[in-house]
C-alpha cells in the first residue's frame, strides 16, 4: 500500500467551500496527509456530513478537525470564521479559497442580483478570508494561500458574463497578492480547474445556454479527487499558476500565445454550432 503524501502533516489547513465538490476532496486529501483541517461553508448539515468524511480520512486520530457555518461573503462572518480557527488550532498554514458558485445565462436575461451574487461569493469572500488570515501569516512570515479561479477566469466564455467576471477578479487579485506577499514568505497560487464533476457543475448545467454547452461539451469533466490531487501537488512545488489536467494548461497556453482574434474565432465557431 502506498504511503500518503505527508507534506502537510501537522499543519493547519482552512478550506472554504469545504462541504462538497473540490473543497471537500481537498479536505479529505489534507486530512490523509496529516493536516489539521477546518471547513467553512453556509449549510451546517452538509458541513457535519463532510466532517465525518474528513475525520475518517485522517492520517492520525490526534489530528484536530472542525467546521464553521458562515456566510463568507459577509466581512464580519469571514473574520469571525478565521478567528475561530486561530483560537482552536492556531494561524492556518494553508488557506484554500474554494467557496464558489456559477450561474450561466444570456447577459440580457441574467438579473443584476446574479452578477452581485457571483462577485460576493466568488471574489469578495476570497478577499475577506485572505484579509482576515494575513496578519497572522505576515507575523509568522510563512503561509500558503490558494485561490480557486476557473478556465473562465482567464478566457471569456459565452454565457459566463457574471461568473467569468468574478473569476477574472480572483485571478487579478491573486496575481497582485503574489507580488505583495512574496517578501513576507507567503506563497500564493491561483487554480484554473476545467469542468469538474461536482454538485456545482450539475447546478450550472441547468442554466447553460446552448452555445455554452457546445463550448464546454468539447471537454470531459474531471473528478473532484483528480483536481484536488493536482492542486495540492502543484501547491507543494510552489507553483503560482495551477492547472489540474492537461486541457486547462493547453487552453491557457494557446489563449496566451495565439492571436486573440484567432482564439475568439474558434470560440465563436463553437458557439455557432450550439445555435444550430
Amino acid at each position: 500500500m502506498t504511503e500518503p503524501d505527508t507534506y502537510w502533516k501537522d499543519r493547519v489547513a482552512f478550506v472554504t467551500g469545504g462541504s462538497s465538490g473540490i473543497g471537500l476532496a481537498l479536505a479529505r486529501l489534507l486530512a490523509a496527509s496529516g493536516a489539521h483541517v477546518w471547513l467553512a461553508a453556509r449549510e451546517r448539515i452538509r458541513l457535519e456530513s463532510a466532517l465525518k468524511e474528513v475525520e475518517s480520512a485522517r492520517y492520525s486520530p490526534t489530528q484536530r478537525c472542525g467546521i464553521i457555518s458562515a456566510d463568507l461573503s459577509v466581512p464580519v462572518e469571514a473574520a469571525e470564521a478565521v478567528s475561530r480557527v486561530i483560537q482552536s488550532v492556531g494561524v492556518p498554514d494553508l488557506v484554500i479559497n474554494s467557496a464558489g458558485v456559477a450561474h450561466p445565462g444570456y447577459v440580457q436575461d441574467l438579473p443584476l442580483d446574479i452578477f452581485r451574487w457571483m462577485m460576493e461569493t466568488n471574489y469578495f469572500a476570497t478577499v475577506y478570508v485572505t484579509k482576515a488570515v494575513l496578519p497572522g501569516m505576515i507575523e509568522r512570515r510563512s503561509g500558503y494561500i490558494t485561490n480557486i479561479s476557473s478556465m473562465a477566469g482567464f478566457l471569456g466564455i459565452f454565457g459566463y458574463t457574471a461568473y467569468g467576471a468574478s473569476k477574472f477578479a480572483v485571478t487579478g487579485f491573486s496575481e497582485s497578492l503574489r507580488a505583495e506577499l512574496k517578501p513576507h514568505g507567503i506563497h500564493v497560487s491561483v487554480v484554473f480547474p476545467p469542468d469538474t464533476d461536482t454538485p456545482q457543475l450539475a447546478y450550472e448545467n441547468q442554466y447553460k445556454p446552448a452555445e455554452t454547452k457546445a463550448i464546454s461539451g468539447t471537454a470531459h469533466a474531471l473528478s473532484a479527487e483528480k483536481v484536488a490531487q493536482a492542486i495540492l501537488q502543484q501547491a507543494e512545488r510552489g507553483r503560482f499558476l495551477i492547472f489540474p489536467g492537461s486541457e486547462a494548461r493547453l487552453v491557457y497556453i494557446l489563449s496566451s500565445k495565439l492571436p486573440r482574434s484567432l482564439v475568439f474565432a474558434v470560440l465563436d465557431w463553437l458557439a455557432s454550432k450550439g445555435r444550430k
